[in-house]
C-alpha cells in the first residue's frame, strides 16, 4: 500500500511512535514562524528553557499583528522580539514587512520541510507541500530549542478536484465549499489533502489560499502536491533549488474522499457568525454594506491584488461603502506600485492600509454599529471585528471588490468578461526587512530588552491529589478562543501582561467571569461541542490557568486549543455521556477525587456534582508524554524537569 502526501511527510520527519490514525506520534520539525501577538509569550517560554541558540533549520519572528502603536506596550514587545532573534539566532522581520504566512510562502517556506508556527493558519504552507501545522507557543519554543513535536496521527482526506473554475470564481469559493461540506469541526484529526486533475489549474497563490482557510475545517493541516506549479513559483522567487517534487503514490489509500467539480462551483459567502455558514452569493441576495475589507494572509497575494485592480480601474467605490486594502507583503506592495495597478486601487476611492493583518484580528477598521462588512478573511466570528453587532460575510477578492463599486453585495459574474491577469516570471526580491541573527561568537554581547508590560509566565503546580471547586462558567458549542481571550486594538497590546490580560478573559461570555474567578481561587470551566476552535493563541489556556481554571469538562474539544490546556496543565475531560452536560449548573461545586492518582495509573476518572449529589463519568485519552505534563503541572514544568 502506498503513502498519501501528508502521510510521506510525516513519515520522512518520525522521531516517536508509530503512524496509526489516533495514536501519538512525534516529529522533527524543520522551521518555525512566530508572529508578535503569540511571539513575545513563546520567546519568554523559550528563554525559561535555557537553551542558548535555536536548533531547527530555520525560525523567523514575524512581527504583522500588533502594529498599530497607540502606546508603548506593542513597541516594547516588538524590541523584547527582536533582540531575542538578535540574540537565539532566528530572522526577524520588522513591522511593514507583511504577514507571516504570506513573507514564509514567498521567502523561506521549502516543499518537503515540516513547519509549526504560532498561528492557526501556519498550514499556508501546505500550498507548496510543506507539512506545516499551527501550534501553541510554547510547542514552538520546545521546537526551536530541538524538541520533538507531537500530535495524534492524523487521518487521510483526499479532496479530488476536478473540471476548471468558471470566470470570476476563485480559489476562495473551493474552501467555501469544502467548509459547507465538512463544517468547522469536520476535519479534527484529519490531514486534508487536495489532488486530482483540477489541482493542475490552480496557481501557487490559489492553493495557499486554500490550505490557509483549511485551518477553519479544524483540521491538522492541509496539503497540496509540489509540482511544476511549485517549481514555477519558487523559481518566480528565486529559489529554484528549494524544489522538490511530492505527489501521493497511485495505490494510495484514504480514510474519506470528497469529490468538488469546480467547474459547479459559483460565487459564495460565508454569512454571520461561522465560516462553514456558507450560501451562494445569489442565494443571499444584494444585501446592502458597508464597508469591504480586502486583505489578510488568506487573500492578499499579488495575484489577489491585481484581480482586485483590474475590477476596479475607472471606477469609483460607491458613496456608502468603505473599501480598505491591505497588500500581504511588501513585495506585494512594491510590484502594485510599480505596475500602476496600486494607483488603480487607490483612483477608485480605497484606503490603503499596512502590510498587516489589521482588520481581520480587529486591529482598526472595525464596521459602523449593526454594519455589514465583506471581508477576504477567514473568520467571521461575532465580535471579532471589534463591532458587537456586525454582520461580517466572508467573501473573494472577486465578489468584495465587485461589492465595493455597487453598495450591495453583487455576484461578480455580472460585470461582463473577467480581466486576464498576466503574473510576473520574477518577483521583486528585496530582503532588507529581514534582519539576520548575530553569529553564534557573538551572541554572548547582545542583550535581551524587556519593556514594564512584559510580565513573567504564569506559574503552575504539580496536579494535587483532589480538587474540589466550583463550576465557574458553562458556555454553549463552538466556543472560540475570540470568546475566551479577545483579540482587537485595545487587548491585543497586553499579550505579554497575563495579569492585566486576564481582566478581559470571557468578557463576551460573562462579563464578572474574572472577578469570580479571582473570588474562587479555583474553579472548572464547563463546555460544548468543539470547545477552542479558532486561533492557536495559547492565552486562551495560560489566563485561565493564571485565573485558578483546574479543568475544563466539554463535550469536544479543538485540536490546538485541547494541546494548549495540557501544555499549561489544565486538564481536558469530555463528558462520556453527553447528556450529563446538561446536568450541570453554574455554582455547582464539583469534586474531582484522587485526580491525580487516576491520572497517574490512567484510571476511571469521575466528576463528583456535590450540589446535586451526583456523578458524571469522564474520558481522557492522554499519551504517557501528555499525562506527565499534567502531574508536572505544565509543558514548561515538565521540560525542566526531565532537563534536570
Amino acid at each position: 500500500m502506498g503513502y498519501t502526501i501528508g502521510q510521506k511527510l510525516i513519515k520522512n520527519h518520525l522521531l516517536e511512535g508509530e503512524m496509526i490514525p489516533g495514536t501519538e506520534i512525534g516529529i522533527r520539525i524543520d522551521q518555525t514562524l512566530t508572529q508578535d501577538a503569540t511571539g513575545t509569550m513563546a520567546y519568554l517560554e523559550f528563554e525559561a528553557m535555557g537553551v542558548e541558540r535555536v536548533k531547527t533549520e530555520l525560525s523567523v519572528a514575524y512581527i504583522d499583528h500588533n502594529t498599530l502603536q497607540t502606546g508603548f506596550e506593542n513597541a516594547d514587545d516588538h524590541r523584547f522580539i527582536q533582540s531575542v532573534a538578535k540574540k537565539r539566532g532566528l530572522l526577524f522581520s520588522k513591522p511593514g514587512n507583511g504577514i507571516c504566512h504570506q513573507l514564509h510562502l514567498e521567502r523561506f517556506g521549502k516543499p518537503g520541510k515540516t513547519l509549526i508556527g504560532s498561528d492557526s493558519h501556519t498550514p499556508t504552507g501546505g500550498g507548496i507541500g510543506m507539512l506545516a501545522i499551527g501550534a501553541g507557543g510554547l510547542d514552538v519554543a520546545v521546537a526551536m530549542g530541538g524538541g520533538t513535536y507531537y500530535i495524534t496521527m492524523p487521518k487521510m482526506v483526499l479532496v479530488r478536484l476536478t473540471g476548471k473554475l468558471s470566470p470570476w470564481v476563485s480559489a476562495k469559493d473551493i474552501i467555501l465549499e469544502v467548509l459547507r461540506i465538512m463544517s468547522v469541526k469536520g476535519g479534527v484529526g484529519k490531514i486534508i489533502e487536495y489532488g486530482g486533475e483540477g489541482v493542475k489549474t490552480l496557481s501557487v497563490p490559489e492553493r495557499a489560499t486554500i490550505t490557509n482557510m483549511g485551518a477553519e475545517l479544524g483540521a491538522t493541516t492541509s496539503v497540496f502536491p509540489s509540482d511544476e506549479i511549485t517549481k514555477a513559483f519558487l523559481k518566480a522567487q528565486g529559489r529554484e533549488e528549494d524544489w522538490i517534487e511530492l505527489k501521493s503514490d497511485d495505490d494510495a489509500v484514504y480514510d474519506e474522499i470528497i469529490d468538488i467539480d469546480l467547474s459547479s462551483l459559483t460565487p459564495m459567502a460565508a454569512i454571520p457568525h461561522m465560516p462553514d455558514n456558507v450560501k451562494t452569493v445569489d442565494e443571499i441576495g444584494k444585501i446592502k454594506i458597508d464597508q469591504v475589507c480586502i486583505g489578510s494572509c488568506t487573500n492578499s497575494s499579488l495575484l489577489d491584488m491585481l484581480k482586485v485592480a483590474a475590477i476596479l480601474k475607472g471606477k469609483k467605490v460607491a458613496p456608502n461603502v468603505s473599501l480598505t486594502i491591505s497588500p500581504g507583503s511588501m513585495q506585494v506592495l512594491n510590484m502594485l506600485s510599480l505596475n500602476g495597478a496600486l494607483s488603480d486601487i487607490l483612483s477608485a476611492g480605497a484606503r490603503l492600509l499596512e502590510c498587516a493583518c489589521g482588520p481581520c484580528i480587529g486591529m482598526g477598521q472595525s464596521p459602523n454599529s449593526a454594519g455589514v462588512s465583506l471581508r477576504t478573511f477567514n473568520r467571521n466570528f461575532e465580535g471579532r471585528s471589534g463591532t458587537a453587532d456586525a454582520g461580517i460575510y466572508l467573501v473573494s477578492p472577486e465578489v468584495a471588490a465587485a461589492s465595493a463599486l455597487t453598495g450591495v453585495l453583487t455576484d461578480p459574474r455580472t460585470l461582463g468578461t473577467m480581466p486576464e491577469i498576466n503574473m510576473p516570471e520574477r518577483f521583486i526580491i528585496n530582503d532588507n526587512m529581514i534582519e539576520r541573527p548575530a553569529p553564534a561568537e557573538e551572541a554572548d554581547s547582545v542583550e535581551i530588552i524587556y519593556g514594564p508590560n512584559i510580565k513573567p509566565f504564569p506559574s503552575s503546580t504539580d496536579l494535587p491529589g483532589s480538587i474540589e471547586a466550583p463550576a465557574i462558567l458553562k458556555v454553549g458549542d463552538n466556543i472560540t478562543t475570540d470568546h475566551i481571550m479577545p483579540a482587537g486594538a485595545k487587548i491585543l497590546p497586553y499579550r505579554s501582561n497575563i495579569p492585566y490580560l486576564s481582566n478581559f478573559c470571557f468578557r463576551q461570555c460573562d462579563e464578572h467571569f474574572s472577578e469570580r474567578c479571582k473570588a474562587a481561587g479555583k474553579g472548572f470551566i464547563i463546555g460544548g461541542s468543539n470547545y477552542g476552535q479558532g486561533s492557536s493563541r495559547e492565552h486562551a489556556a495560560l489566563v485561565p490557568l493564571y485565573l485558578g481554571i483546574k479543568a475544563v469538562i466539554a463535550k469536544s474539544f479543538a485540536r490546538i486549543h485541547s494541546a494548549n490546556l495540557i501544555n499549561a496543565g489544565i486538564m481536558p475531560f469530555t463528558f462520556a455521556e453527553p447528556a450529563d452536560y446538561d446536568r450541570i449548573d453554574t455554582d455547582d461545586i464539583l469534586a474531582l477525587e484522587n485526580i491525580r492518582e487516576n491520572i497517574e495509573g490512567g484510571k476511571p476518572v469521575s466528576i463528583k456534582n456535590i450540589t446535586k449529589n451526583e456523578s458524571y463519568a469522564l474520558s481522557y485519552e492522554y499519551s504517557a508524554r501528555q499525562k506527565a505534563i499534567i502531574l508536572a503541572g505544565g509543558l514548561l514544568n515538565y521540560t525542566k524537569n526531565i532537563s534536570e
